[in-house]
């Protein structure tokens, strides 16, 4: 169970209404996979403008070190390793277009 990279207050918006328009898993090596979950909601998340509901995840080797992701409350962020920080949300391409670059750059 500890090595899910999701916490359960996030899980409670898997029975909201909506539209899941991403739900991957990327394989990167035998240690190492992308999780990748977005749905568009029909109105905002508390904490955030806007309505998406959205959680990227690198995990490697069990550990999620680098995490994308709009908890309730707090916003639009993102995760390394122990830190966490602000996140321009700027749609679900840029969203994934920053979140690739920062997996690419974790793995250098």
């Amino acid at each position: 169970m500890e090595l899910l990279t999701t916490i359960w207050y996030v899980v409670i918006y898997s029975n909201m209404k909506g539209n899941l328009l991403i739900n991957e898993r990327h394989v990167l090596d035998v240690g190492a996979f992308v999780e990748i979950v977005v749905w568009r909601l029909p109105q905002s998340v508390r904490g955030s403008e806007r309505r998406f509901k959205y959680r990227l995840a690198l995990v490697v080797d069990g550990v999620c070190v680098l995490r994308f992701d709009n908890e309730v409350g707090k916003g639009d962020h993102k995760h390394v390793a122990d830190s966490e920080e602000p996140y321009k949300f700027n749609g679900p391409e840029a969203l994934l277009e920053d979140f690739w670059n920062e997996v690419d750059k974790w793995r250098r």
